[in-house]
């Protein structure tokens, strides 16, 4: 493994190879920031650039340096005009964005680089440590495991609903378990509940939804509150450092999160959006007292976790890619397309007849990280200021990208009928005291659960899979867990349910 280190290092640290990481991270960050051009847009444009390119490491180190920074700066819309630029990032803007409305901003944007640097450099040391073996533990895991591992992800809707709210946070899950339906299965050839409109056969898609879950309701919302729009942060963008206390809380954090996320990034399909959800709702529900209560409003804790889950599991979603040639996630499939193109065959044998690539990716990442680090943090002050933006101003800017980043999702304008009469009905339920975020979980996983039941389902010919499959029960205990364990502690307590 040493000579495999060393030859990544050579080739890694070329001009060309350190020009490609850093055109990539620039590019994806810059990408990640607007709502709407996710990764796989952008990586699937440049697919004839990298053909263009030739040298598959160059190549597959451009289109890496895209991934992982468009999921780094995809956290800044989230955090500061509560629009998630990429699905990674949604659970940033649950306590990142209350930050900012506080007069945090520049802090949130730290915590948030820091993390997503620490989360991927974790994720870089793993790749290179335990990528062969960690690619036989992805082999493990079937249908049966995947529709167990989305039944956890759903247990999170214990993590977004706040005190006597869980009920509502269960409907808002079957909401979108029903909205992830619309269109046509990957099963079954039949449109399902698109009422005749040709456009939604393929489905709502998920850029529209979550424009008008998050974005749209908070222009209406500074359009019906004055005062919302009023930031706290003043002219001077200040309170960018983080103290000692506050990085003694987040740390251990960050390292369990790096950790899951990038166990979570090794398995084929799950990804950096699944990762980063049920890192939230992990130090949600492990979280005491006080600090549970702050999770939503602000938790610094809550912002550390999804962002290193995301960019450890965008690491993580690597190791199928390169050891197996299975894609980790939808971006990686788009990766393993430009691979193939390049006339490069990932999987066992990568590491055998290619060294020089496997390794100089991998290597490749972790300088990655410090290139993203160094971009970043010296322009917190002035991304920051986009909140000083008077509310006249700002109202405009946030329904520009709102609808740009709809329409470009599907590329018909039908989207931004359905966007409209979903930032209604979205601001009626926020008003009523809905929890949202739980709508959004149920939308993202409902498709993966439905085709990988069915497969399971398919496959045993009834529902004994679950009994007969250990890590499948197992997943299942797990998932009942984390929605029971909190609801008892907290009636052990005498708090509401």
């Amino acid at each position: 493994m040493l000579d495999g280190i060393l030859l990544g290092l050579g080739a890694a640290f070329s001009f060309q190879n350190l020009l490609m990481v850093v055109m990539g991270c620039l590019l994806g960050t810059f990408i990640g920031m607007l709502p709407g051009l996710g990764p796989m847009s952008i990586i699937a444009i440049m697919i004839p650039v990298a053909i263009k390119i030739g040298d598959p490491s160059a190549a597959l180190i451009l289109l890496a340096g895209v991934y992982y920074g468009a999921i780094f700066g995809g956290s800044t819309s989230s955090i500061l005009i509560n629009a998630p630029g990429v699905a990674g990032t949604v659970a940033t803007s649950f306590d990142g964005y209350p930050m900012a409305r506080q007069g945090k901003a520049g802090k949130a944007l730290t915590i948030a680089a820091i993390a997503s640097f620490s989360g991927g450099t974790v994720g870089a040391i793993l790749l290179m440590g335990f990528a062969p073996m960690l690619s036989s533990v992805a082999l493990l895991f079937h249908s049966a495991e995947y529709f167990a591992l989305m039944v956890v992800g759903l247990s999170a809707i214990a993590a977004f609903a706040g005190s006597g709210m869980v009920l509502k946070a269960l409907m808002m899950t079957v909401l979108g378990l029903i909205l992830a339906t619309v269109g046509e299965s990957a099963l079954f050839n039949a449109p399902r509940f698109t009422m005749g409109i040709m456009d939604l056969q393929s489905g709502l898609g998920f850029i529209t939804l979550a424009m008008a879950l998050f974005a749209l309701p908070e222009a209406i919302f500074l359009v019906l509150d004055p005062s919302r729009g009023a930031s706290k942060q003043g002219g001077e963008i200040k309170d960018l450092r983080i103290t000692r206390e506050e990085a003694k809380a987040i740390a251990p954090v960050i390292g369990r999160q790096s950790l899951q996320g990038f166990l979570i990034g090794v398995m084929p399909g799950a990804g950096a959006t699944i990762a980063s959800f049920l890192g939230y709702a992990v130090e949600r529900n492990i979280a005491k007292g006080a600090e549970q209560d702050q999770f939503g409003k602000g938790s610094i804790k809550g912002l550390a976790a999804p962002e290193s889950a995301n960019n450890a599991a965008c690491t993580g979603s690597f190791v199928p890619l390169l050891t197996l040639g299975i894609p980790g996630s939808g971006t990686t499939a788009i990766l393993l397309g430009a691979l193939i193109a390049l006339n490069v065959q990932p999987g066992p044998r990568l590491m055998i007849d290619n060294p020089e690539i496997f390794w100089a990716v991998i290597i490749s990442m972790y300088v990655g990280n410090v290139v993203l680090l160094i971009l970043n943090l010296p322009l917190i002050p002035y991304i920051a200021k986009l909140l000083t933006v008077p509310r006249n101003y700002l109202i405009p800017f946030i329904l520009f990208f709102t609808m740009i980043g709809a329409y470009i999702g599907q590329n018909n304008a039908t989207e931004l009928l359905i966007l409209a009469g979903l930032g209604v009905f979205a601001t009626i339920l926020r008003i009523a005291g809905y929890p949202l975020a739980p709508l959004l979980i149920g939308f993202i996983l409902g498709a993966m659960l439905e085709n990988n039941f069915a497969r399971a389902m398919n496959l045993a010919d009834g529902a004994s899979f679950i009994v007969e499959r250990p890590m499948t029960l197992g997943l299942l205990v797990i998932g009942a867990a984390m929605i029971v364990l909190p609801a008892y502690r907290r009636w052990r307590a005498g708090k509401p349910v």
